[in-house]
């Protein structure tokens, strides 16, 4: 098949590592137009792909203003400029592939899956846990009926302290009018992976959570504005300086993500200078940040399963990824990392499964950033631009729709204090998720023996 050929808004982390992927798969893809506002990365991406120059644009809107140049385009702007720019492709008959999340607000998310039907383009929104080995791993134990079927589901997110004083405190997504909620921004493709796990709809959710320390009251005695200008008495011990997060990391020649984003060229100088001066380099304490640190989301499903979901700044970054315990009626599953361990009540027995030594079959987890995911989404994305079936992915439109309705429904349970019921999908005819129930039902009651699974 061709080269699926991409438009890339937006040439910041994300969009840089989908580039990087087509770059590294000529074969699958080609990008072909880009559009971002700061000369260094719209011009780094448009050098690598070798870009004519009436197809380096500074704004979406100039790409938009063309005809239909490409077969799909990537939107990897920031959360709040997502709407706008996925409605006008889809008018120009774009297939989308969509940063999460969808967008900001409900409304905004129900437009962009109506526009994409109606304009019946693929729509694939960034939700790489999915495409990730664990996940998928996880979802074929599930449907093997290893554990029966599912009563509960345990599941923390952590987001480890220095990664939420670099992104959600001193970064592009601390403040919900510029960005969005941190349930939305963070925890949107967690709430995606239990509801994949669950296979059910969510009926009714609950949820607590706030911004418990990262505020002015808890500034040390003596500190300064700026990491870089406080006394060495009191940056020292603190465990969220800037000085010795982001120096340290030039020091020991660690100068990808997150480093890169305070300068395009990381040295020690230009760190410094980035410190001195921007954003990062500010007191935690003394931001405009307004997202919460910790929050948890309770959960119930159409079929009686329950789920808690929490999200916590305060892990180390050895607890990066999911750690998920699933409670079946005929076992219990437990995810840390890429082992699971499955118990089984019949036996009373544990078997373990690496998770590098099989994948589901339903998607091509590569290798790389996000435990594969990332990788796996581009290539499943490609596979059906080219074929033209939103199949080929694993999630489409309505599905995307159901799990960022959880999120919104959790958000408003915090911030209302009371339960919040999540009526059915309107439109007739059952859900994806609903049609889902029926299948793990029907695979819960097949027995161990029918799994070609290998336990180690």
């Amino acid at each position: 098949m061709e080269p699926v050929k991409m438009l890339v808004l937006g040439a910041g982390g994300r969009g840089g590592v989908y580039a990087d992927f087509v770059a590294n798969n000529p074969d699958k893809a080609a990008v072909v137009g880009v559009a971002e506002p700061r000369d260094f990365y719209r011009n780094r991406i448009a050098a690598a792909h070798r870009i004519p120059e009436d197809r380096v644009f500074r704004s979406w809107e100039q790409a938009a203003a063309l005809p239909r140049f490409a077969d799909a385009v990537l939107i990897c702007t920031q959360d709040s400029m997502h709407t706008a720019p996925a409605l006008a492709f889809a008018r120009r008959k774009y297939h989308i592939l969509l940063e999460k999340p969808m967008a900001p607000t409900e409304p905004e998310c129900r437009r962009i899956v109506e526009a994409v039907k109606r304009n019946k383009v693929i729509l694939a929104v960034s939700h790489v846990m999915r495409y990730t080995r664990p996940v998928q791993n996880v979802k074929r134990l599930l449907r093997s009926g290893v554990i029966g079927e599912i009563a509960s589901l345990q599941d923390l997110e952590g987001v480890t302290y220095w990664h939420q004083a670099h992104s959600y405190v001193r970064g592009h997504w601390r403040n919900e009018k510029e960005s969005s909620f941190m349930l939305l921004a963070k925890s949107c493709h967690y709430l995606d992976a239990i509801s994949y796990y669950m296979g059910s709809p969510c009926a009714k959710v609950s949820s607590f959570g706030n911004l418990k320390h990262f505020r002015g009251e808890n500034k040390p005695r003596g500190a300064a504005m700026r990491c870089m200008d406080c006394p060495r008495s009191v940056e020292s011990k603190c465990p969220y300086s800037a000085r010795r997060f982001y120096l340290n990391r030039v020091k020991l020649q660690k100068i990808g993500w997150p480093v890169n984003v305070l300068s395009p060229d990381p040295t020690e100088k230009s760190i410094s200078e980035a410190l001195r001066k921007g954003p990062y380099g500010r007191c935690v304490y003394a931001c405009d940040n307004d997202v919460v640190d910790h929050q948890v989301v309770n959960m119930e499903f159409a079929n009686g399963a329950t789920a808690v979901h929490t999200m916590t700044a305060f892990t180390p970054e050895a607890d990066m990824g999911p750690k998920l315990r699933i409670f079946g009626t005929r076992g219990m599953l437990c995810l840390k990392g890429s082992q699971i361990q499955v118990f089984d009540f019949l036996t009373d027995t544990s078997k373990i499964y690496d998770a590098s030594k099989f994948v589901s079959d339903a998607a091509k987890c590569d290798e790389g950033a996000h435990g594969g995911g990332d990788g796996g989404l581009m290539t499943q994305f490609i596979e059906a631009v080219q074929t033209g079936d939103q199949g080929k992915l694993l999630t489409g439109p309505d599905e995307t729709l159901e799990s960022h309705r959880i999120v919104f429904a959790a958000e408003r349970s915090r911030r209302t204090g009371s339960i919040v019921k999540i009526p059915a999908l309107s439109g007739g005819g059952l859900t994806n998720a609903q049609k889902r129930v029926l299948l793990c039902r029907f695979n819960a009651r097949k027995t161990e023996n029918e799994t070609k699974l290998s336990a180690i």
